[in-house]
């Protein structure tokens, strides 16, 4: 009777673990019954090149989470992430440039220049959650309302008088056009690479250590030596420089931009991290979790639109999941 009851708990705790990827297989499953189609190579090529950047922003999202943290203004620094590189990476040929007095400008230069800037930001959020104390809810939607103003006095100055960016390089938007391995989108080689990254610093490095410790217990944290406000500040500037890798990766893949990019991605990332197991009390989260987190949302998004769903009944889906995810959270927490 004993080992009966150590077998079914063992299959429990198991079922838990893997409970992510049986509801990916379940949803996959059931949308090619309704539409058999579904199962293709060309459409798991597309689902994953449409979680590609996405992916980078959940994943630098996990940073600030596993502080216990959070960030609501990383849509709209992908927005302006997306805008400044644009801006810097027109063609001289193209008759609406922003900086026609700059000439050819070196492609390295708008990574640059949006990388420090975005950075800089992300200083700005970590230093208002580490030194001044304010909960990153309030701090992080205090900068997005910044970031957000900074974004729409640059994009409709009158260089561009709000019209759409468009004229980038060629070898530019190539980037996502690029095709591997058959008709792997390059977007998805980048977003891989970035996974097993983070992955390697989270999980093989004493920085990764001291994440967990902070979103664990910061004051044991702190007692067992570890600077608790440099590794706030620099999680919160390492997930804005993932987020400003993504809105370069998002101009190149729209071969444009303007002040609407990003628009909810923040909720969006943070939604797969939670579906994913990572947990906002911070502390426990894991990059495969996210991963699958995000595959599931593209899935549902991709996948009911694919059998007729109308978007309306995407969003409820979607917010019963969030609030399903959230549920085992709180409940692990308190156990």
């Amino acid at each position: 009777m004993k080992n009966r009851d150590g077998l079914q708990d063992r299959i429990k705790n198991y079922l838990l673990d893997k409970v992510l990827i049986i509801v990916l297989l379940v949803m996959i499953v059931i949308i090619s019954i309704l539409n058999p189609s579904f199962v293709q190579y060309r459409v798991i090529v597309d689902i994953l090149t449409q979680s590609s950047v996405k992916l980078i922003v959940a994943l630098g999202m996990l940073f600030v989470l596993l502080t216990g943290g959070t960030d609501l203004a990383a849509g709209r620094q992908l927005g302006l992430s997306a805008v400044i590189t644009a801006t810097l990476m027109q063609s001289v040929t193209y008759s609406a440039r922003f900086f026609p007095e700059f000439g050819d400008i070196p492609i390295y230069v708008p990574f640059i220049v949006t990388f420090v800037v975005l950075g800089l930001f992300g200083a700005l959020n970590g230093i208002l959650v580490a030194k001044f104390h304010l909960p990153p809810f309030i701090a992080t939607l205090g900068v997005s309302t910044i970031v957000y103003g900074v974004n729409l006095l640059y994009y409709s100055s009158e260089r561009n008088n709000s019209q759409p960016l468009g004229g980038l390089k060629f070898e530019f938007t190539n980037i996502s056009q690029i095709k591997v391995f058959g008709e792997i989108n390059m977007l998805i080689i980048i977003a891989a690479f970035v996974a097993v990254v983070v992955w390697f610093v989270l999980k093989r490095t004493a920085y990764g250590k001291q994440i967990y410790a902070v979103g664990g217990n910061k004051l044991a944290a702190k007692i067992a030596g570890v600077n608790v406000d440099r590794v706030l500040i620099s999680a919160y500037v390492i997930e804005s420089m993932l987020v400003a890798f993504a809105g370069i990766l998002e101009a190149a893949r729209t071969s444009g931009a303007n002040s609407s990019y990003g628009l909810s991605y923040e909720f969006d990332a943070i939604s797969a991290c939670v579906v994913g197991g990572a947990s906002l009390a911070g502390g426990i989260g894991k990059v495969q979790g996210v991963v699958i987190g995000v595959v599931i949302f593209t899935v549902i998004n991709y996948g009911l639109t694919f059998i007729g769903i109308s978007p309306h009944w995407q969003q409820i889906i979607r917010g019963t999941i969030i609030c399903i995810a959230v549920a085992f959270d709180m409940k692990k927490n308190r156990a």
